[in-house]
């Protein structure tokens, strides 16, 4: 009988908050795997036997017959190949995806359409961004009539404490180029540029936030039919954020490549703790409603973002272990879910019918919504 939840980087920084929170309803169940399982078994220990260790190498071939028990995973780490999630499809075991690897999550979507008899299914861009970010960006479409583009902006606390390798990830996408959705076509586009002002709401007021890789912005045009998706990222220092525009605006950014500076860089953020722990994030969706030019605002504000993506996460989760009857194949995570907003909650609410469905609600999170004419 399928009953087990792995969470595969479950005693990181997000992933040891998410073997919690499921143990705390499923003590016993829940296994924290990872490569070593000197720190699997040393995590496992501090949650009084919860939560139970298990060494597990993705790099090496996954036999199916060890997901026999399995009814879920949750996977934390980045991956290239998706062989390890056809093994869990196939196979009937659920996957929900916490990475933000946006190719390789390209490469999950079209498992849809590449492979037949998918038993179990798929929830992708699970998280704050993306994750939240698809959800509000959603809600914010529905809110209208057509939807034109769509600009997203996050705000990350330089005070929180961030995991290692959410540093190492922010880091090296300083320096990047990607593409982005304009106008319904794919352009290049670098870090760090292009800045543009939004409005927070609250005591953060406007911030001018800068072009970054979120993997939303790759995949929203399509889950969501939207033209032009862009997504920005500032910090509660302002003076952090516009020293970064500016080393890009002098050219200086390509230097964060090597691997002296991308070590200092690294080390740098680790340290750094002057700001808040806050973050926020703002959708702002274009287009019509009544026949008339329109902008619907959707806004959310907490504190601790890995504890954020973690809640999150972990709802997605129980929702997903607990659904009697989820569709088969893979999906993100606006496709099957959708969101409420109270005065100091946020809410996990359902999109398909297949089955019954507990609401999940996320505690601590402020959030607003208003739709006006342009």
């Amino acid at each position: 009988m399928k009953k087990d939840i792995i969470v595969i980087g479950g005693y990181g920084h997000v992933g040891g908050q998410i073997c919690k929170l499921l143990a705390a309803r499923y003590p016993g169940n829940v296994f924290a795997a990872g490569r070593s399982l000197e720190r699997a078994e040393q995590f496992c220990a501090s949650t009084g036997g919860k939560v139970r260790p298990l060494q597990l190498n993705l790099g090496d071939p996954f036999p199916a017959e060890r997901l026999e028990r399995v009814k879920l995973v949750v996977m934390c780490l980045d991956q290239e190949n998706p062989s390890f999630v056809i093994t869990c499809l196939n196979s009937g075991t659920h996957y929900v995806d916490v990475s933000a690897n946006g190719a390789f999550l390209t490469q999950l979507e079209a498992l849809n359409t590449t492979e037949s008899g998918l038993k179990g299914s798929a929830v992708i861009s699970v998280g704050l961004a993306p994750g939240l970010t698809n959800l509000l960006a959603r809600e914010a479409k529905l809110a209208m009539d057509q939807t034109q583009r769509i600009e997203i902006s996050i705000m990350l606390g330089l005070g929180d404490s961030h995991g290692q390798a959410a540093i190492e990830w922010t880091v090296d996408n300083l320096s990047a180029t990607y593409d982005i959705t304009q106008k319904g076509s794919r352009i290049p586009v670098n870090s760090f540029t292009a800045g543009r002002k939004t409005d927070f709401g609250g005591r953060l007021g406007q911030r001018k936030a800068f072009r970054f890789p979120f993997s939303d912005q790759q995949t929203l045009p399509g889950s969501l039919d939207v033209s032009s998706v862009a997504t920005r990222l500032c910090f509660d220092s302002r003076f952090s954020t516009a020293a970064l525009a500016f080393m890009q605006k002098l050219g200086l950014m390509p230097l964060l490549r090597g691997r002296m500076m991308r070590k200092l860089a690294v080390k740098s953020f680790g340290k750094l703790r002057f700001g808040s722990d806050m973050f926020a994030v703002k959708v702002d969706a274009y287009g019509q409603k009544d026949g008339a030019p329109a902008l619907s605002e959707w806004s959310i504000q907490g504190s601790e973002e890995a504890r954020i993506t973690a809640m999150t996460a972990a709802a997605v989760a129980l929702a997903v272990y607990e659904s009697a009857s989820l569709p088969s194949g893979v999906f993100h995570l606006e496709q099957l879910f959708g969101v409420k907003l109270g005065q100091d909650n946020l809410t996990l609410t359902t999109n398909h019918t297949a089955g019954p469905f507990m609401e999940q609600t996320l505690p601590d999170i402020s959030g607003w919504s208003r739709l006006s004419k342009l």
